[in-house]
């Protein structure tokens, strides 16, 4: 049995572990204290601790409590992705790339880039893949790339996984597999609210590419598109409306929204004969229906 002072006695506490003040200063941060957040931070930071002094670059950044400062910002970042912080390497890379606060220096950033896309920061492996694609364009480019692109889209950038649907559809050589897995990502990319790729998975449905046809699901994801401010998408829900396809035909509603494509420059012959073909009463209604639409 245990004896001697303080053994087993009943509410006997061992002592609290000390708060380290970088550990103070993210709690700070995460309940938005942060100017206390910045207090506690300042001595680590000052110490070469790259998480303190990310989280400084982070308030001078954003204005969080304090004016915003990109020069404060660049500095810390620099800083922190100096002493290897990926979030750091990714922010910095960008001031980098800019040349504003920092001089330009597309090698180091690229350099920085990629060693976060390496350590798992999403938005740096898009990044980097969109910088590999650039460097050596064609199927050679989008194969070296996509690795990150998958990263990306696994991690939710609604850029990365439309990418990587028309990498997957279109690149030769690539495994059947990931093939068929195209309009899976297309599909996530139309949910996150890329209007581009709303527009193509509508197309997709409608033609039966990379998958079954579904009119309604393809007229529906067209439509969503078109209110979303995509104008290749408003000229075809103008097409699918004339036509009939995937809901019932409705000639004024297919005049409306080629009204509304027109104004913002798409010029469609087939869509214009068909315009000038109805009755002056029909052209009047679709110009007032297409100006409530647009707030005229």
């Amino acid at each position: 049995m245990l004896s001697g002072p303080g053994a087993n006695r009943p509410g006997t506490k061992k002592p609290a572990r000390p708060v380290s003040d970088a550990a103070k200063a993210y709690g700070a941060f995460q309940r938005g204290y942060y100017l206390t957040a910045m207090q506690y931070a300042l001595g680590p930071a000052q110490k070469g601790k790259a998480a303190s002094q990310t989280l400084l670059a982070e308030i001078f950044a954003r204005g969080l409590g304090v004016p915003q400062n990109l020069d404060d910002a660049a500095f810390w970042y620099g800083q922190a992705a100096g002493n290897g912080d990926p979030a750091a390497e990714f922010r910095y890379a960008l001031f980098l790339m800019a040349g504003k606060q920092v001089k330009k220096d597309v090698a180091r950033a690229q350099k920085l880039m990629k060693a976060a896309a390496d350590a798992g920061v999403p938005a740096a492996a898009f990044n980097h893949a969109q910088w590999l694609v650039s460097q050596t364009p064609g199927d050679t480019g989008m194969k070296e790339a996509l690795p990150y692109y998958e990263k990306a889209a696994t991690a939710g950038i609604p850029d990365a996984q439309y990418a990587l649907s028309q990498i997957y559809r279109n690149v030769d050589g690539l495994p059947d597999a990931k093939r068929a897995q195209a309009r899976t990502w297309l599909q996530r990319a139309a949910e996150a609210g890329y209007d581009t790729a709303e527009l193509d998975l509508a197309i997709w449905l409608v033609d039966g590419i990379e998958g079954p046809k579904d009119y309604e699901k393809g007229f529906a994801w067209m439509k969503r598109a078109a209110v979303d401010g995509n104008v290749m998408a408003q000229n075809r829900l103008a097409h699918l409306y004339r036509k009939g396809i995937g809901t019932r035909q409705d000639r004024l509603a297919a005049a409306t929204w080629y009204v509304i494509a027109r104004r913002a420059g798409l010029q469609d012959d087939d869509l214009q004969d068909f315009f000038n073909g109805l009755a002056d009463a029909a052209k009047k209604k679709a110009l007032e229906k297409a100006n409530a639409m647009q707030g005229q």
